[in-house]
């Protein structure tokens, strides 16, 4: 049945009558506006406050707003480091899950605004948009603006990294204390390109938010006033007929991924896009993201990379024109498809658009890199593939690095080592049995990362696993090693003094160990089990990634 015909049902109007609406109200193109407000997660702290805005537009253009708090927003910061991070990934599905749930059981919504907000809650809330395919947009959320300690710009990462740093002495207590109290200043979704400011540019590039969305910050008037305008927008898409998946275009995708990486974006897009992309309809492998990658020139460097000694963040990349001016850019080389938006035609919205900081946005002539600023490997150690974050790799690493492994069977285990200033250049540590089946849930692990950062060993140790990074991270990590060392990939048969080599020219990751020995070694294999509580949803969890 439509929306209208449900509005109609006697039980149906009673009871949103009883919801305060009135018959005007229940006539009126009634509009979902989907967001999880919460008080834990400051990238969720302002949501009632855009909803409200949100609101205000599409009553103003003529329709009748439904707020509703549906999902989960989890914080992966306080989350990491910890079994909190556990829950995380999943709770990407259980996002998607509640808003399916929401919308369908009722199904009297003619559109809906989505407002997603931090790193699993966003992709979730796409692939709901790609399974409801109602008339939709989305308002991400919004960064939080940089910190400040001493005239130095600070992002979450910096907390991060002083945990290494005060651990080997580099930095007093006090000034441990004022970077941690200093360097998250207030909402948002964390100051530099992480997962959440990834997905939401991804989003934008999508053509699901109206343009500028992306960079907008949480707090600052021009969010609202982009939240107000996609208030009224949705009573045009309503009116227009034009469904999500008209926009969730294969080109669409295309685009996603060619922006993602034109800016460098969080490895975690690698799992997300794909997921909405299949919710949608269409298959994107490892091997078509890094054909993509190949061709697309790595424009833009933001926090966790840096350009020199210089840290840009999201409020950097938003005054240099955004997300609307790289499209602009990788449009001119024909590297972009002129697909729908929510906001009209792609090559019509880029007249105007123009860089306007090529310090912080490199023109397409003068990239950082020729290639794309993620990068996937493959070889011996990762048959089935690996992710690394190029762009976050000091320029001076040579392409071709080679070390011996560190194996560690968790994060904890191996964050302990580098805190004690035990890691040692030319070291490849490994972190196992971290991976979706095995954790379970695929922890994001920022810790070992920021403390291999933090105790100036970027340059020189790598860091593999079968978890993965958070969008924070940078160096030499590779991360979302398949098959995972549960499922007994090559990762689990790695010993302490193996040789490893990461070749970027080539894109391959080899274990330098002879196959004879590598068969001894499978042998007499047994896998690690982490205990979960039977039962839980990571039990649960753990039983679905071993059934694909």
């Amino acid at each position: 049945m439509k929306p209208s015909e449900i509005k109609k049902l006697p039980a149906s109007r009673a009871l949103l009558y009883a919801t305060g609406l009135d018959k005007a109200q229940i006539d009126n193109p009634l509009i979902a506006i989907v967001y999880s407000q919460n008080y834990i997660c400051p990238g969720h702290l302002h949501l009632d406050e855009l909803a409200d805005y949100v609101a205000k537009g599409v009553t103003e253009a003529g329709g009748t707003p439904v707020k509703m708090n549906v999902g989960v927003g989890v914080c992966d910061g306080i989350a990491m480091g910890h079994d909190g991070m556990k829950y995380s990934l999943l709770s990407r599905e259980l996002n998607a899950d509640c808003v399916e749930t929401m919308i369908r059981s009722h199904s009297v919504f003619d559109g809906a605004v989505f407002i997603p907000a931090c790193d699993k809650n966003n992709p979730g809330y796409l692939m709901a948009v790609a399974r409801l395919n109602l008339p939709s947009i989305c308002v991400t959320a919004g960064p939080m603006k940089p910190g400040y300690s001493k005239d130095k710009k600070l992002d979450v990462i910096d907390s991060f990294a002083a945990r290494a740093q005060y651990a080997t002495g580099k930095i007093t207590e006090e000034e441990y204390e004022d970077i941690v109290r200093n360097a998250c200043p207030g909402p948002g979704s964390c100051a530099g390109l992480f997962t959440a400011n990834s997905m939401a540019c991804v989003t934008e590039a999508l053509g699901l938010s109206l343009p500028g969305c992306a960079t907008a910050h949480a707090t600052d008037d021009k969010k609202k006033e982009i939240a107000e305008r996609s208030g009224k927008r949705i009573i045009g898409i309503v009116e227009e007929g034009l469904l999500a998946r008209d926009i969730m275009t294969r080109e669409a995708f295309e685009n996603a991924f060619a922006v993602d990486m034109a800016i460098g974006a969080s490895t975690n897009t690698v799992l997300h896009i794909p997921a909405i992309a299949k919710e949608a309809g269409y298959k994107f492998d490892l091997d078509r993201i890094n054909e993509i990658s190949q061709k697309t020139p790595n424009l833009v460097r933001l926090s966790p990379a840096k350009v020199g000694n210089i840290k840009y963040e999201m409020e950097d990349f938003d005054r240099a024109g955004g997300v609307p001016a790289v499209i602009k850019e990788l449009f001119s080389e024909r590297l972009i498809y002129d697909t729908e938006t929510v906001a009209g035609r792609l090559s019509d919205l880029l007249q105007h658009v123009k860089i306007l900081d090529n310090d912080i946005i490199r023109p397409i002539d003068n990239p950082y890199s020729k290639t794309g600023g993620i990068a996937v490997l493959k070889g011996s150690l990762a048959p089935n593939g690996c992710v690394i974050k190029e762009s976050g790799i000091d320029p001076s690493v040579p392409k071709i690095f080679e070390g011996s492994a560190k194996v560690f069977e968790s994060e904890e285990e191996a964050t302990a080592y580098i805190n004690a200033n035990k890691a040692k250049r030319g070291q490849v540590l490994i972190i196992r049995y971290e991976g979706p089946a095995g954790g379970p849930g695929m922890r994001e692990m920022l810790y070992p990362t920021s403390a291999i950062s933090g105790t100036g060993l970027d340059k020189d140790v790598a860091l593999i696993t079968d978890g993965r990074f958070s969008g924070g991270t940078s160096g030499i990590c590779i991360g979302h090693v398949e098959p995972e060392a549960y499922k007994g990939g090559p990762l689990a048969l790695v010993e302490d003094g193996d040789r490893i080599r990461i070749d970027l020219v080539n894109r391959k990751l080899d274990l330098l160990v002879r196959q004879q020995e590598l068969n001894k070694r499978k042998n007499t294999w047994k896998r690690i089990e982490k205990e979960v509580t039977t039962g839980s949803v990571l039990e649960n969890y753990r039983k679905r990634i071993m059934s694909d």
